[in-house]
């Protein structure tokens, strides 16, 4: 079983657009309303592959209510911290060309007896689990050692750990010592302090955050495909996505597709680059189901083209 933890979850509603026109009326094309959240859409992709999952999420009001059930009647188990405040809300723009525009809210605080509880939760439901993924915005009243926290108590529950935080890789991350730590250029680039012009400076990046203790560093490099550094070896793939509509929640469904494959080794990252290519030819944030893998598409190697230039370098 794969346990899920989501901090700061959501409901997403997204809409496809004209090119984007400020000051005036837009009539959508297409909308859909998804529970949301990091963790939340890798449970959604690990329930659409047909594998066990629950998500833990802290819910409350109305819209955490629809998102329990929007859940449910996708297959995902939700074990529920219950919250004063309310699940927030996000909006999604996807113009014709693909170009995304998020409007995120910051979502309610939570009180450090909430805070508590959520750690409580996870060490008891991570006992069944064989991974624990924690992923996305920690909500406000929460501090960066709150990570650290919970890759403790999912250790001591006998479950491996694989860690997909927004926007950064704090020093206790990856000293708590997760197995897996799945950073984008961007958040790579900030924990090293430094940008990333070649596919050779990822992997210098990667292998200094194996340094600081994470056991391996699944990196989603955008367009340029993912990289995977760890004990067994350093691994490199690409997956060609013909159609482009949608690039939310596609790194969350490529780490999915990395742990339902075991969550290490080259056959897992082909199953993360197959998974996240299916991911960006569909609306909004849906999750690709086995019949939307294009697994034969998918190309990895053990001898990374180091001197590849990158589309995006990261920004530190």
């Amino acid at each position: 079983m794969i346990l899920t933890v989501t901090p700061n979850p959501s409901l997403d509603r997204a809409y496809e657009v004209p090119p984007l026109d400020r000051g005036r009326v837009l009539r959508a094309g297409g909308e859909r309303v998804d529970p949301g959240g990091k963790g939340v859409n890798v449970s959604r992709a690990v329930a659409a592959a047909g594998v066990r999952t629950t998500a833990v999420l802290p819910l409350g009001g109305a819209p955490g209510i629809l998102l329990a059930e929007l859940l449910g009647a996708q297959g995902v188990d939700v074990t529920a911290v219950s919250i004063t405040g309310q699940t927030r809300s996000n909006v999604a723009l996807t113009e014709p060309d693909g170009t995304l525009t998020k409007i995120n809210s910051p979502g309610p605080a939570l009180s450090p007896e909430e805070s508590a509880l959520l750690l409580d939760t996870v060490r008891s439901a991570a006992t069944e689990a064989t991974w624990v993924a924690c992923c996305g915005s920690l909500p406000r009243g929460v501090g960066p050692d709150w990570y650290a926290d919970l890759v403790a108590r999912a250790h001591a529950a006998g479950a491996r750990v694989a860690l997909d935080p927004s926007g950064s890789v704090p020093p206790e991350l990856t000293a708590a010592r997760p197995e897996v730590i799945k950073p984008n250029a961007s958040e790579l680039a900030t924990a090293v302090g430094r940008p990333l012009p070649t596919l050779g400076d990822v992997v210098k990046a990667a292998e200094e955050l194996r340094d600081r203790g994470a056991g391996a560093v699944l990196a989603s490099l955008g367009g340029d495909g993912q990289l995977l550094v760890s004990a067994e070896g350093t691994y490199y793939g690409t997956a060609p996505a013909p159609l482009v509509r949608s690039t939310v929640g596609a790194g969350d469904a490529s780490l999915a597709g990395f742990l339902i494959a075991g969550g290490a080794g080259p056959g897992a990252l082909a199953s993360a680059l197959a998974h996240g290519a299916a991911a960006v030819q569909l609306p909004g944030s849906a999750m690709p189901t086995p019949a939307d893998l294009r697994p034969d598409r998918v190309r990895v190697t053990e001898d990374p083209p180091l001197d590849l230039q990158l589309t995006d370098p990261g920004t530190p």
